[in-house]
């Protein structure tokens, strides 16, 4: 069924859309100009990363994923906490790139075709990897042209012929991703986790086309139409995620954000009752995430002022300090971190885990896992 654009409430969404922006704007200022707007901004990635799967009915803490996003496990991954790390990645990747880059046809190709959302690999990687000469990887190739007769200059033919042969394999696999509209479902696909009457390619070329539609809508009422046209739209049968990341990437692009900021669009949307957003009626749903988008950058300003007051009582402790002292880096270390662990603060500051317990001790942070072992640290 299409999205109909034609009865949009465009009546009762102004005054949302407008407190919204404004509500935006006093947080972009506030980022921008503050000593706290990298670590926020750090921050918000973990934040809303687990926002976004208790949208989708998954519970991830924040701990958890902090802890595995640094390799420091303290039990075995579980689902859910691997799709916070691909959301926690895909928003890493989305605010390293031009602020058009996500919404466009290369962007949204290379974020729907990422081995993490489909679970496949990618066929310029896999052509990369390859041994050039085309042995085994892994297997001692050094003695492939070994021989009583071999000189010079043979080696050096043979070492050309192996570079040309890695150049057209890669040429080979970029042809081969061209010709497929969609890499990812060009695999077969078990009929047991996959839809395979689910046109992927056929959606989202409906979700572009309403966007296209509100080309002439303000920029928040066009996200606003984003997130809902994308959840009912249904797009994606295993990321539907993406879609925030992608009208938070909307704001972006219209200048609404800076762009170091992505917007926490799930962290707001958490805090509207799951009635209104998943609501029959459409003019309910779209308030729901005019409202959502409200909260989103009124806990920002919280959170921003909550770390900055936090970094002005940490330095107050910094006061008649050696020049040698490790707790301005941990000061840092800290506000960039939601949590810190023993073993994360040795490796990053370069001390002993023993070291790195006492420096804690000192700067008096606030355990957070509540845990005798594997313990964990922050100012939230």
């Amino acid at each position: 069924m299409p999205y109909d654009l034609s009865k949009l409430p465009i009546t009762s969404l102004l005054r949302p859309i407008s407190e919204a922006g404004n509500a935006f704007t006093r947080l972009d200022e506030r980022i921008a100009r503050s000593l706290v707007g990298e670590g926020f901004v750090a921050r918000s990635h973990f934040t809303d990363a687990c926002a976004s799967l208790w949208i989708d009915g998954e519970l991830v803490h924040v701990e958890d994923l902090v802890l595995h996003d640094a390799t420091k496990d303290i039990r075995t991954p579980t689902h859910e906490l691997t799709i916070a790390r691909d959301v926690l990645r895909t928003r890493r990747r989305i605010a390293s790139q031009p602020s058009g880059w996500a919404l466009s046809p290369d962007g949204l190709r290379s974020l729907r075709g990422h081995g993490f959302i489909a679970g496949v690999s990618n066929p310029m990687q896999d052509a990369d990897c390859a041994p050039a000469n085309g042995a085994e990887p892994g297997g001692d190739d050094t003695g492939a042209r070994e021989g009583p007769d071999d000189d010079d200059g043979g080696s050096q033919l043979d070492a050309e012929f192996a570079a040309i042969d890695a150049v057209l394999a890669r040429s080979e696999a970029a042809i081969a991703e061209a010709k497929t509209p969609n890499r990812v479902g060009s695999r077969k696909r078990d009929p047991l986790v996959y839809d395979l009457d689910w046109d992927e390619d056929e959606r989202i070329e409906e979700w572009s086309g309403v966007l296209r539609q509100t080309d002439n809508l303000p920029p928040l009422l066009q996200a606003v139409v984003a997130v809902d046209a994308w959840n009912e739209l249904s797009v994606l049968q295993h990321a539907p995620w993406l879609g925030r990341l992608l009208s938070a990437s909307l704001l972006r692009q219209a200048g609404i954000t800076t762009s170091a900021h992505l917007a926490a669009i799930n962290l707001g949307l958490k805090t509207v009752p799951v009635d209104r957003r998943r609501h029959r009626d459409r003019e309910t749903r779209l308030l729901a995430i005019a409202h959502g988008l409200i909260a989103a950058a009124e806990i920002g300003m919280r959170e921003h002022d909550r770390l900055a007051l936090a970094r002005k009582m940490m330095e107050r402790k910094l006061t008649g300090r050696r020049t040698s002292s490790k707790l301005p880096e941990l000061v840092e270390l800290v506000m960039a971190k939601p949590l810190v662990s023993a073993g994360m603060i040795a490796n990053e500051l370069a001390v002993t885990p023993r070291a790195a317990l006492r420096i804690v001790e000192e700067l008096g942070l606030r355990e957070m896992t509540g845990r005798g072992r594997f313990r964990a640290w922050g100012v939230m």
